[in-house]
């Protein structure tokens, strides 16, 4: 919990009657800035929307007019910036320190959510909110939720088909976050199950009235709030409107429609940057609104568009493929914009198509080794991808070979929990006796915990020896359940069903079989109720499938888990120590390499199947693959495989019609082929590379 009390911040009152602020000398925008930012930058007064291209200056131009503003003579008081991090804040503030010599605590500048629980210090008590309310971090809102909901109907968690608190407070945050009613939302996301969305309704009603009673708010509460006391009461929303003479916001193309309003609501008085790129928004899925940044010269009418277009990162021909990419969006749903090089030439991207995954890791394996060999260091290389379970042959092969490694967007694939909570199952039905395993499935029950599981397994040992069975056959019965706590019951005899089932499979079929039960049983319904982004989870574990393909025995699968999870889990990386950079594309925005790989580029893979069916957006995965290509600086590499594997049968893959649409100029087609011909097997590690299904496979 946090407590906004003992966060005292001066600047949040009555702006101070102080003399002009004495700046340094010395700052010649026009030698400073290149043409567009200097446009920007000494903008006259009157709503701007600054469009600020990958690697064109965004921050350098944002702190810039910070400093311009000042030289213009406001005081650094009346100035509010807005972003999405306290560190994109803190730099930029730092920067204009530098520039002008005015102390960075003499500005309000923060997150939407930092500004908003300061308005609420002043004017919470106008809707029922002491002045000492406390903030729930994520954990603390998750254990009232569920208090609340056990309150309101004992039963709700024992049904299997009802989700868990987690996901419910997703839905409800997302719903508020876009403006709209949480049964809405809670009707798309569970159409067949009507009487749920009554009870999610109720359920967040009574945590709603439940925070405020307590002096409590979630993070949601400080922008619903803030925006609530704007437009219900006139005194904060006249403080707002003239409490600051200028507003800048940075990554506007992020900002959601609950984030926008306030913006707008704020700065009915004001003069407004705001600074984003259309074609970098990709944060959609978790309530981020492109139409507020292409709508916003509408809403503010007058509004002058400044373009950004120098790129200061990649290279020409990274920047004509990135264009390219940017060409075939829909026009009306964006603004036209195209990056302008200012770095020296380097070699054409290359496009690689490989036979499978294990190629596509070979091939970007052999090509960073031949970078280092080169000079390159591993930390200037990132590999980047669309989905977590797209780079695990990547990080099967990178540990095995011992190259060092990070990954930037999580934990390894190996060490993932839902990959271990399979993976237990498994373990457990191969050697009944590692009573580690299946402490690490039986506790995520309800009121199980380590003793009662041990307690149960002992009785299931029993009942196994004494009728000479296996301990999977045994688990469901009924002097075990009498022992099962009450809550638990349900869930424990469809574990115990799912163990039996993967012990017959276990004992007939491929390891690939069982994989597959696995997935299909007691723990996908606990995937689907615990976690809001199951889907990804899911696709995590039907990864697996193909792993486990490559296998003759579950012995040798599961020892090849253990040396990887190994391998990968205990590496010790040494203090200073230069790694490779694996990352998703989310997670790489905002960084940049000098080398980048894209992997998985086939349809399906990225495109996603969501976005090729309707159900997800088209154009956001193109903007994520304009993204991805900007964050290369000397060398770019697009690679995907020809075939892969669903359930065990290979399937063929097409390329990604992204990389359909750009001209062949703009890229070199690099033949990965050539280097495995038939007949031929290339050996490394434990594995090999053989002639399967018309391609080459490793098993």
């Amino acid at each position: 919990m946090y407590d906004y009390e003992d966060d005292e911040d001066d600047l949040f009152g009555p702006p101070p009657k102080i003399a002009p602020t004495p700046l340094k000398q010395g700052i010649n925008f026009r030698q400073e800035l290149n043409d567009d930012q200097f446009l920007a930058v000494t903008a006259e007064d009157g709503p701007a929307l600054v469009l600020a291209g990958a690697g064109s200056g965004k921050t350098r131009t944002l702190t810039y007019r910070v400093a311009y503003l000042l030289e213009q003579g406001v005081p650094p008081e009346s100035i509010l910036l807005l972003t999405f991090t306290n560190k994109a804040s803190r730099q930029m503030l730092e920067r204009v320190e530098e520039l002008t010599g005015v102390g960075t605590h003499r500005f309000l500048g923060g997150t939407f959510h930092h500004v908003g629980g300061q308005a609420l210090r002043l004017f919470g008590d106008l809707i029922g909110l002491p002045r000492s309310f406390t903030i729930l971090d994520d954990s603390d809102s998750d254990s009232l939720l569920n208090e609340v909901i056990r309150e309101i109907d004992p039963e709700f968690f024992k049904a299997k088909d009802n989700p868990k608190a987690k996901p419910i407070k997703g839905l409800i945050s997302f719903a508020r976050n876009v403006g709209k009613d949480v049964e809405e939302v809670a009707r798309a996301r569970y159409p067949a199950n009507r009487d749920l969305l009554t009870k999610i309704n109720q359920f967040f009603e009574a945590y709603s009235r439940t925070k405020l009673a307590r002096g409590l708010t979630d993070y949601d509460d400080l922008l619903v709030f803030w925006l609530t006391l704007m437009e219900k009461h006139e005194e904060p929303r006249q403080y707002f409107q003239n409490r600051f003479s200028h507003v800048l916001v940075d990554e506007y193309q992020d900002v959601n429609c609950l984030q926008a309003n306030i913006v707008d609501l704020v700065i009915s008085n004001h003069q407004v940057m705001a600074v984003g790129d259309d074609a970098q928004c990709i944060y959609t899925w978790r309530g981020a609104d492109l139409d507020q940044i292409l709508s916003f010269p509408e809403r503010h009418p007058g509004t002058k568009i400044f373009k950004i277009e120098t790129n200061y990162r990649s290279s020409p021909e990274i920047l004509q493929l990135a264009n390219g990419i940017l060409a075939n969006r829909t026009a009306e749903k964006s603004f036209s914009k195209e990056l302008k090089a200012s770095r020296p030439h380097q070699e054409l991207p290359r496009v690689v198509p490989t036979l499978d995954a294990y190629q596509q890791a070979d091939f970007v394996i052999s090509k960073i080794q031949d970078l280092y060999n080169s000079g390159a260091e591993y930390d200037q290389i990132a590999i980047l991808y669309r989905a977590h379970y797209h780079a695990m042959e990547l990080q099967v092969e990178l540990s095995r070979r011992g190259l060092p490694f990070l990954i930037t967007s999580g934990l390894r694939f190996f060490e993932q929990a839902h990959v271990k909570d399979l993976v237990a199952q498994i373990r457990f039905v191969a050697n009944p006796k590692d009573s580690t395993a299946f402490l690490r499935f039986a506790c995520l029950l309800p009121k199980v915990g380590e003793k009662t599981a041990i307690k149960l397994l002992k009785i299931a040992h029993k009942i196994a020896q004494d009728k000479s069975s296996s301990i999977c056959e045994v688990l469901g019965d009924e002097k075990v359940l009498n022992k099962v706590p009450k809550d638990a019951k349900e869930d424990w005899e469809s574990m115990s069903e799912t163990l039996s089932q993967i012990h017959e499979v276990a004992s007939t079929s491929s390891p690939s079989m069982v994989v597959e039960e696995a997935i299909g049983g007691w723990y996908q319904l606990y995937l689907r109720s615990t976690y809001e982004n199951w889907p990804r989870r899911e696709e995590d574990l039907e990864s697996l499938v193909d792993f486990a393909s490559k296998h003759e025995s579950l012995a040798e699968m599961l020892s090849q888990l253990v040396l990887l999870s190994s391998e990968s889990g205990d590496r010790v990386m040494r203090q200073g120590e230069s790694c490779i950079r694996l990352s998703t594309i989310h997670q790489s925005k905002g960084l940049e390499y000098p080398h980048v790989f894209i992997i998985g580029l086939a349809d399906g893979l990225f495109p996603n199947k969501r976005a090729i069916d309707g159900e997800g957006d088209l154009e956001e995965e193109r903007r994520l693959f304009y993204v991805a290509s900007t964050r290369a600086e000397r060398s770019l590499h697009l690679t995907y495989p020809s075939l892969a594997n669903q359930k065990g049968t290979p399937v063929r893959l097409m390329q990604s019609r992204f990389l359909k649409e750009l001209p062949e100029s703009r890229y070199e087609l690099h033949n990965a082929h050539g280097q495995y011909r038939y007949g031929r097997e290339k050996s490394y590690g434990n594995s090999k590379w053989g002639n399967f299904g018309g391609g080459y496979r490793k098993y």
